[in-house]
């Protein structure tokens, strides 16, 4: 299936220092890309990869599982560590799970982790009921476009396919038990009001990591795509900052951007 106009990987040449980052749950990376060309202005090698299943229809999302998701991301980083003298990984929502595993997997070629309304587990009645009605039904209302901001859309599928929930269910428990290996430099920015992910999410990544260096940004006028929101700014801002306190020198300006 074609990629969805605005779903397109993100990919910019820049200097020695470079960031990865990570889309949502059916999301893509339109919900990411005004943060990846920010970074790319400023001179940082930029990689915002459209995760498998996702960017196209949700029917392909049944056939994807966090396997795939999670190699995809994998892939990138090992390029990006060869290309690099200094990566950073970062992401929104499951964008923060990949992250963090990335972190906890990868450990010194990981230099930092910013993560934005990090997932880290179901809610609700979901936790309890997808093992069962992920063979009943094929999917469940969307999540997309949670945005306090007027006239702002995220481009994401407007169903939520249960069998890649169910997966994504199994990789929240997987990543919880991984993240006492996340030892980074870690920045944590959660909305006060999510719709998707609830603060206790990012609470529990706090409270689960073994960083030292740690950050928490609450952002107080935005929902859970807080990357297309009115704090959309903060999070660029906040996330250079980061990376350039962190980094031994940011490289010159990079010459090939696409997308």
């Amino acid at each position: 299936m074609p990629v969805l106009p605005g779903a397109e990987p993100f990919r910019h040449e820049g200097g020695e220092v470079g960031v990865l980052l990570c889309h949502g749950f059916t999301g893509s990376p339109q919900s990411l890309r005004p943060w990846a060309r920010y970074l790319a202005e400023h001179g940082l090698t930029v990689s915002l990869p459209l995760l498998p299943g996702h960017g196209t229809r949700w029917e392909d999302m049944q056939l994807t599982g966090w396997q795939d998701w999670y190699a995809e991301v994998d892939r990138e980083l090992r390029a990006l560590v060869e290309r690099c003298s200094q990566v950073f990984v970062a992401g929104l929502s499951m964008g923060g799970t990949l992250a963090l595993r990335l972190a906890a997997k990868h450990g010194d070629a990981v230099e930092g982790v910013v993560v934005v309304n990090p997932a880290n587990r179901m809610h609700g009645l979901a936790q309890y009921a997808l093992p069962v009605a992920r063979h009943v039904v094929r999917t469940a209302p969307g999540i997309a476009s949670d945005i306090a901001k007027e006239g702002v859309e995220e481009l994401g599928y407007d169903k939520v396919p249960l069998r890649a929930a169910h997966s994504l269910r199994a990789f929240f428990r997987q990543v919880d038990g991984e993240l006492p290996q996340v030892t980074q430099p870690l920045l944590v920015l959660r909305s006060a009001a999510d719709h998707v992910v609830p603060a206790a999410d990012s609470a529990r990544v706090l409270s689960r990591v073994s960083s030292t260096d740690v950050t928490e940004i609450v952002l107080e006028q935005s929902y859970h795509v807080a990357t297309l929101d009115h704090d959309a700014d903060r999070i660029f801002e906040e996330s250079l900052a980061f990376v350039n306190r962190l980094a031994s020198g940011i490289g010159k300006e990079g010459t090939t951007a696409r997308g």
